[in-house]
């Protein structure tokens, strides 16, 4: 189905040191498509100066909220954005990363192929490997062969038709998980969802992380 706009949304809690680079990287991305695009970060209970970084791009909505809460941000981010680009959800396409990742100039245009005949799309994420330390970088990559991300879901590079997402009532206001939520809800409404290794988007190697049982805790656990 066409998409005639695509909404990015990114949530961010005191990501200052890393958000200029994952918006740098994001209208990269845009540039490399045709349709379309618009950017909502929601600056989620900052403390530092992430509202700053994220006021320093024009083409840039930032929104402030106290959640505390990623779920609530993604889905406030989504929310927003659509009300702006007041385009037919069924022709918007909504693609998710994170504050502290950075994407692939082709990363729109393989979640804009997913679209063509998916309401949603599952792609690859790889940490920073230069940031871990040996131990872990090897224990990751030994775990890692080809293939081996598929089926994991990972907010940090997830698209879906807005339509779609209306339609199974969007991220729910969970600290953790809303990611697999989502696609799990996605997947038993029958909607088509796409899965690629391909162009994966690159997030923080980092070992502590802004909530428990995320990324940050996987990585750490790589190794006793």
């Amino acid at each position: 189905m066409t998409v005639d706009h695509v909404l990015i949304a990114v949530p961010a809690r005191d990501e200052e040191s890393t958000l200029a680079d994952c918006l740098r990287s994001i209208e990269i991305a845009r540039g490399a498509i045709a349709v379309p695009s618009s950017v909502v970060v929601v600056l989620d209970s900052c403390t530092d100066g992430s509202a700053d970084v994220a006021r320093g791009f024009a083409d840039v909505l930032a929104i402030e909220r106290d959640h505390g809460n990623v779920g609530r941000s993604r889905h406030d981010a989504v929310l927003v954005g659509l009300r702006g680009a007041g385009v037919t959800p069924s022709r918007t396409w909504i693609a998710f990363t994170d504050a502290d990742s950075s994407v692939p100039r082709t990363w729109l245009r393989e979640h804009l192929r997913a679209a063509r005949g998916s309401d949603a799309y599952v792609g690859a994420v790889v940490p920073q490997l230069g940031e871990l330390d040996e131990a872990r970088r090897r224990a990751w990559e030994r775990s890692h062969p080809p293939g081996a991300t598929l089926g994991h879901v990972h907010g940090a590079n997830l698209g879906v038709r807005a339509d779609a997402y209306l339609r199974v009532g969007g991220f729910l206001p969970l600290f953790v998980g809303e990611d697999v939520d989502l696609v799990s809800r996605l997947r038993a409404a029958r909607c088509a969802v796409a899965e690629s290794e391909r162009h994966p988007v690159t997030t923080s190697g980092r070992l502590v992380g802004r909530a428990s049982a995320g990324y940050a805790d996987y990585l750490r656990g790589l190794t006793p």
